[in-house]
């Protein structure tokens, strides 16, 4: 996967747009940071994962998901997208978009959906 996917992904999301974080690009619902990509291009900063799922995401498949220790205490883990399938982070990019759009958004969505 690329950012690009990633975007191509979130954009079809109501309340998503693009955006930069710590001078990467971002994309962002209603101002507050979805998911950007990291410095080195090709990882992801995944906000919304829980450190126990994170864990087990690490675990289980470590040449997708990994953190540093700059991660360690927050519920954010990091995923390689060189390495990412799709049916892998959707799912949490999702999970993460729902708890940062507004509940109109979310209701539509899933109306339509």
């Amino acid at each position: 996967m690329t950012f690009d996917d990633i975007r191509h992904i979130a954009l079809a999301w109501p309340e998503v747009e693009d955006g930069t974080s710590y001078g990467t690009p971002a994309l962002k619902v209603r101002k507050k940071m979805l998911v950007r990509l990291k410095e080195d291009g090709d990882s992801l900063v995944m906000p919304g994962v829980p450190p126990d799922e994170r864990d087990m995401l690490v675990e289980s498949q470590p040449k997708t998901f990994y953190f540093t220790d700059h991660y360690r205490d927050y519920p954010t883990v990091l995923i390689r997208l060189s390495k990412a399938k799709r049916a892998t982070v959707e799912p949490l990019l999702r999970r993460h978009w729902r708890t940062l759009a507004s509940k109109k958004a979310v209701r539509d969505y899933d109306a339509i959906g």
